[in-house]
């Protein structure tokens, strides 16, 4: 099949685009970046230099490579600021809200069968009820004020790809990403601040993540091109955990100290309400429609088999 990737150079899309290609797709993949299509051309795939928020600009290159499927992973993420969540995701959160709908518009125009859209699961699930939500359980209500855009944006997406008219919606919600490129691989973010000692055990350290190694968000999202029904699929491990587990476990796995334990109401000056719940109340999520309709399962099951790969 021919397969348009849009956010081709991103961290997910590094490992998407070979592995479409070896798949027996023929691929083409944007970048922003002229200085990035060398990286997309190297993968086996058709470079196309495009702003996926100039309208016009995504509409001709959908209409000129004329694919069957349409994969949208589009993101800008840096440093994240949890006091100023919103303003840290705000080129994401367009991307999520206009560049979704300039590309939903160019796949119907140019008669795409299959729309595929990255989004994310996690500080997104309500934060009540059980510990573990899958694809049927609401989202957050009453998110906290910092990530109110970020959550409308999100929303945005799956709404837009799942009811989009004369296409195959689906919505792969990705975990937290980990391993080379994210911010929970070797030089990320993440992974020097638990180098450092600056990620503490917050309260109880009750909120339960649910990840996902970036390959194997890369080999969930091969197996959407065929196979599943329309609709949302979340796409992590077997394992959620609470942080008063994973993130000791991940310091021990880098060579770090043990992170610290403090209050909430010592560091919320610091991360704000959203960056306290997200430690605290996150809920986890389960993968079990992945593996039963994308006939998907992680190489990487659990998150502690996967740590041991960042030392």
């Amino acid at each position: 099949m021919r397969i348009f990737v849009a956010g081709a150079s991103g961290v997910i899309g590094r490992g998407l685009l070979p592995a479409l290609v070896k798949a027996g797709h023929d691929v083409a993949g944007t970048t922003r970046s002229s200085a990035k299509a060398e990286q997309v051309r190297l993968a086996g795939a058709e470079a196309v230099v495009v702003d996926a928020l100039d309208r016009e600009a995504v509409v001709e290159a959908v209409s000129r490579f004329r694919p069957d499927v349409v994969i949208h992973q589009l993101t800008a993420i840096g440093a994240t600021d949890f006091k100023k969540f919103d303003e840290s995701y705000a080129t994401t959160n367009r991307l999520r809200t206009e560049g979704v709908d300039y590309l939903v518009e160019a796949a119907q125009a140019a008669g795409v069968r299959r729309f595929i859209a990255q989004s994310f699961t996690g500080w997104p699930n309500a934060r009540t009820g059980g510990w573990v939500k899958d694809e049927d359980d609401p989202l957050d209500q009453h998110p906290a004020p910092a990530s109110v855009k970020s959550l409308e944006a999100i929303r945005h997406t799956e709404s837009a790809v799942t009811g989009a008219a004369d296409l195959e919606g689906v919505v792969l919600r990705y975990g937290v990403l980990y391993g080379p490129g994210t911010a929970f691989g070797p030089g990320g973010e993440m992974i020097e601040t638990v180098a450092k000692r600056k990620m503490p055990v917050v309260g109880g350290g009750t909120g339960v993540f649910s990840f996902v190694h970036v390959a194997d968000a890369a080999a969930a999202t091969v197996a959407a091109v065929e196979r599943g029904r329309p609709g949302i699929y979340n796409i992590v491990d077997d394992e959620p955990a609470p942080v008063t587990e994973w993130l000791p476990y991940l310091a021990e796995a880098i060579g770090a100290k043990r992170p610290a334990r403090v209050p909430a109401w010592l560091v919320k000056p610091m991360l704000g309400e959203f960056g306290v719940a997200t430690m605290t109340t996150t809920r986890g999520s389960s993968n079990a429609k992945a593996k039963r309709e994308l006939d998907w399962a992680p190489t990487y099951p659990s998150w502690k088999q996967g740590f041991r790969t960042l030392a």
